[in-house]
């Protein structure tokens, strides 16, 4: 019989890595030069890490009470790594996104290489919790 609460978690923590595999690559069919673009990409991934640190702390506290400490600490790495990458992430997209705004050429280029490092990272993220749901969903 799997852990149901271990394995709620684990789904509670995939639903926002899923939206953004699922999302994230329309974007690289339209053009970042338009503001209306860059504004929902922005919106998207920013939805996605606050998303991400919320799933994963609740996640983190149901596993937790269950008594799973070792699954509590990879679920809240998770959720830390969200929250940090966050600051780092957005800071560095609205600083590509005011380089272009001001005229930099290579902005644009610069912000797209930014997008595709968030997918990456999140695809990442994902192959790695998939790769242990056998051992979470195991009884211990």
């Amino acid at each position: 019989m799997p852990d149901n609460i271990a394995l709620f978690a684990t789904i509670i923590l995939l639903l926002p890595m899923f939206y953004l595999l699922l999302a994230a690559p329309a974007f690289l069919l339209v053009r970042l030069d338009i503001v209306p673009v860059t504004r929902l990409l922005r919106g998207m991934f920013e939805s996605y890490f606050v998303a991400l640190a919320i799933a994963g702390g609740i996640g983190t506290l149901a596993v937790l009470a269950d008594g799973r400490p070792l699954l509590a600490l990879g679920i809240g790495s998770v959720a830390g790594f969200a929250l940090l990458s966050r600051r780092w992430f957005l800071q560095r997209m609205d600083a590509r996104i005011n380089d272009r705004d001001r005229g930099d050429v290579t902005a644009v280029r610069r912000l797209r290489l930014l997008h595709w490092g968030g997918m990456l990272s999140n695809a990442v993220q994902v192959g790695g919790v998939l790769a242990c749901i056998p051992q979470i969903a195991a009884v211990s």
